[in-house]
């Protein structure tokens, strides 16, 4: 059992497993807003030996550093890897200190989210930003039947948008670090990214946080009228040419969270659509994400 725990900033648990986190720590601090600076989470933190936190507070190496008695942080969001994390993952093993994450706990309300606003957009339902009636993309309504779609990054929710664009009859080629056998045995072509930015209808981003690939050779790739979405938790792209190409009215961008889009001034853009809301966190994925961090920590207790 932990003497300290302290969440430093607010996490999303359901209210059985907030109660089940006193179980194993003697004392349990929930702080509701998130620090100010290093400063404020230097203090949080304090002589905690546990340490709980979601993707909006970085623990720095400076942080770290001045937090002598952590034993154990509990990531309450995404780890893909070291590079991507919002903790200093590499210090906190050199100094002993466990660091645990999560995965795959709201992958289901994004595919949902790109079928949607892809369904929308192609039948031309809804309205415009500025309130008039959208049009169907390619002048009259179409299914995604047949449509050629791209997917950038093959991961788990990369693969799990493929298989349910496949369900809907599209045509699958996907870019990552190296082909995927499985992705192969369901038919999806393997494709180098300029081949699949020239040749796809739809590009969909599924890359990890702070990952860019797309930068002045790839939107001249990707050309004009195509359907850009990035369902990252970071811009896939380089701002200038991504800028450049959506100023184009052919072109369209979906992103469902400004942390996907990047620039705030970009939310009013005539050929963007951010909702500006993290369309994985639904009832589902609460629930999922509490379940895997207290079996997170059941697993360090032992």
């Amino acid at each position: 059992m932990f003497r300290k725990l302290v969440a430093i900033e607010p996490i999303s648990l359901i209210p059985s497993a907030v109660e089940k986190l006193h179980s194993f720590a003697k004392e349990v601090i929930m702080h509701e807003d998130i620090p100010a600076d290093n400063h404020e989470i230097c203090k949080r933190i304090g002589n905690a030996d546990a340490v709980l936190l979601s993707y909006t507070t970085t623990l720095t190496k400076e942080v770290l550093q001045q937090c002598k008695h952590l034993k154990y942080i509990g990531m309450c969001c995404s780890l893909y890897s070291p590079e991507s994390a919002n903790v200093d993952i590499d210090y906190a093993n050199k100094q002993g200190i466990t660091v645990t994450g999560i995965r795959d706990y709201g992958d289901e309300g994004v595919i949902e989210y790109v079928i949607s606003e892809l369904v929308r957009c192609l039948h031309g339902f809804g309205t415009n930003p500025d309130g008039t009636q959208a049009n169907p993309w390619n002048g009259i309504p179409e299914e995604i039947t047949g449509l050629n779609c791209g997917i950038v990054g093959l991961g788990k929710l990369g693969g799990m948008i493929a298989d349910a664009l496949t369900f809907f009859g599209a045509n699958i080629q996907y870019f990552a670090r190296s082909e995927k056998e499985e992705a192969s045995k369901k038919g999806y072509q393997f494709v180098a990214l300029n081949d699949l930015l020239d040749k796809s209808d739809v590009v969909i981003c599924a890359l990890n946080k702070n990952t860019v690939l797309l930068h002045q050779e790839e939107f001249e790739k990707l050309g004009t009228h195509k359907i850009l979405f990035n369902v990252g938790l970071s811009p896939a792209w380089d701002e200038q040419p991504f800028e450049e190409w959506i100023n184009d009215r052919q072109n369209i961008c979906f992103c469902d969270s400004l942390g996907a889009l990047g620039n705030e001034s970009l939310l009013t853009h005539p050929n963007i659509r951010c909702m500006n809301v993290s369309s994985g966190m639904t009832r589902q994925a609460f629930i999922r994400l509490s379940e895997k961090v207290i079996q997170n920590l059941s697993e360090y207790n032992g």
